[in-house]
């Protein structure tokens, strides 16, 4: 017994004053560099670890992101229990099912249900508080399934649909945005962050301007001759079915849609319409002025990335994921709302219903409670 006795018990100690992060799908890292970026009073976010599938965004996210470990892992592979401990886990599972520029499924589709690890992240490691991201089709498609699933794990909920445009993103690109506090903690009121550019939105021309030659990721796409013309005839915010376009540059879709992204140029005094990660001809974004596709350089300045945030991997898979990222700019406005939050409901980083023991033998373990029987 007087070696049990000697247990200590020692909790989550911040790192630097911050609050420890997991991360599911955190693919290129848009949320986990916001995280970086938040701070008040002297408080950050620190991610010990974050999880995604696709091997190039893991390369990125290790090459960009302060973070302990990456692992790179399908979700469904995942130890929930072995995972490292935290207080707080964001998570933004897949859109596919609810983008307006899918096929709509929803809840029921094949993306649609990954939420449910989400909700099992919080069933298993209970963070004090978490953080959740999908489009804003999830509010029309699904949003009441999965507040009611999150609700049921034991956290109030705040959720809010954010027009990043109007927090410094040169960008309208629309998100909706779950913060939760377990309810044990009792905080009754998480302010959002106030728009800090609604009046005056960051332009595509302020944007894009003075991207060094030498930029990462900055390789220009092969037009053909006939998109060139063809781009030559659609004015800044035309496509190609608004724009007057000679018979012979006409597309005929065997759908008979008309997407309105198809060859659209951007508006230079403008923000860009949404950034995206996947689709064929016409769907790459086009500048202004000049008759070309956008640089995945360019594509991630509209997505508020630095110029020395590397992607890694081919052309389209840098696209994909500068296409699938939450605007870091847009989070670090959200999670530095979240630290203002936790300070003043008094939420320590330590203050979780999982901590670490350490016995007399060095081993450490992970409980929900004090328990001498756990070494």
């Amino acid at each position: 017994m007087s070696t049990m006795n000697q247990l200590a018990l020692l909790p989550r100690s911040k790192i630097d004053g911050a609050y420890r992060l997991g991360e599911l799908f955190a693919g290129a890292g848009g949320m986990a560099y916001g995280a970086h970026l938040a701070e008040a009073d002297g408080h950050k976010f620190h991610h010990v670890w974050v999880t995604d599938m696709d091997k190039d965004a893991c390369k990125t996210l290790e090459e960009n992101v302060p973070v302990d470990k990456v692992i790179c892992s399908k979700v469904e592979a995942l130890d929930f229990d072995d995972l490292p401990m935290i207080d707080g886990l964001v998570f933004g599972f897949p859109c596919n099912d609810f983008s307006a520029v899918g096929e709509r499924n929803g809840i029921n589709g094949k993306y649609g249900g990954l939420y449910q690890w989400g909700v099992k992240g919080l069933k298993t490691l209970r963070p004090s508080f978490f953080v959740a991201e999908n489009v804003g089709g999830l509010a029309s498609n699904g949003l009441d399934v999965v507040l009611s699933a999150m609700c049921s794990a034991g956290y109030d909920l705040w959720p809010h649909t954010y027009r990043f445009e109007q927090y410094g993103v040169p960008q309208a690109r629309h998100r909706i945005i779950i913060v939760g506090f377990r309810k044990d903690l009792n905080v009754l009121h998480f302010e959002h962050p106030s728009p800090t550019t609604a009046d005056q939105p960051i332009t595509c021309e302020q944007a894009l301007a003075q991207i060094p030659r030498d930029a990462p990721n900055n390789e220009r796409t092969k037009q053909s001759e006939r998109v060139i013309e063809r781009l030559k005839h659609i004015k800044p915010g035309e496509n190609a079915f608004t724009a007057n376009l000679p018979d012979h540059l006409q597309l005929k879709m065997k759908s008979g849609a008309k997407i309105s992204q198809i060859y659209k140029r951007l508006v230079p005094d403008k923000p860009s319409y949404t950034v995206t990660g996947s689709g064929g001809g016409g769907t790459h974004l086009y500048h202004w002025d000049e008759p070309r596709a956008l640089t995945n350089r360019e594509r991630a300045r509209l997505q508020s990335f630095p110029d020395d945030f590397v992607f890694k991997g081919g052309k389209e898979s840098v696209r994909k994921q500068i296409g699938m990222a939450v605007p870091p700019i847009g989070a670090r406005e959200i999670f530095s709302a979240l630290l203002r939050s936790l300070i003043d409901n008094g939420v320590d980083a330590y203050d979780n219903e999982r901590r670490i023991f350490t016995c007399t033998d060095g081993t450490r373990v992970a409980v929900r409670e004090y328990s001498l029987a756990n070494c």
